[in-house]
């Protein structure tokens, strides 16, 4: 497990790039924390690091529920299960179908029981301690 301590948006979205890089097909981000963490801004880095265009236009998918981004080599599906009641939703809408060809992005991750037990997932809690400072825990295959 890494534990990082950013000090600005900056910063967290440079460690979303840095793990953005080292991503592949398949691979489920599971982000948790509380509303203005910085989940939102560490999945624009991922973006970044993922090589998608224009990362203003990945934002928060809360109520669409999911967005999809072009990268160079994947696909970037962001997906906030916040107003979600469990993962059935998610799965009706198929989910399952992002893990072929792209990496997946979860934001309130905590809400889908038994994801996190996955072997191709990557968790990273966010726990704000500061105006501009946020702890950020990254745990998973990738770390």
């Amino acid at each position: 497990m890494a534990m990082i301590i950013s000090h600005s948006v900056k910063e967290t979205m440079a460690l979303g790039a840095r793990l953005g890089k080292k991503l592949k097909a398949g691979d489920i981000v599971a982000l948790t924390g509380v509303f203005g963490a910085g989940k939102t801004y560490f999945t624009k880095g991922i973006a970044k690091g993922l090589g998608v265009k224009n990362v203003n236009k990945v934002v928060s998918p809360s109520f669409v529920l999911g967005t999809i981004h072009l990268g160079k080599k994947y696909k970037l599906y962001h997906f906030d299960t916040h107003r979600l009641p469990d993962a059935t939703e998610l799965l009706n809408l198929g989910f399952t179908d992002c893990f072929s060809d792209g990496v997946c992005v979860m934001e309130w991750a905590e809400r889908m029981r038994g994801l996190k037990a996955q072997p191709n997932v990557i968790v990273v809690s966010f726990k704000i301690t500061g105006k501009n400072k946020r702890i950020i825990k990254i745990s998973g295959k990738k770390i």
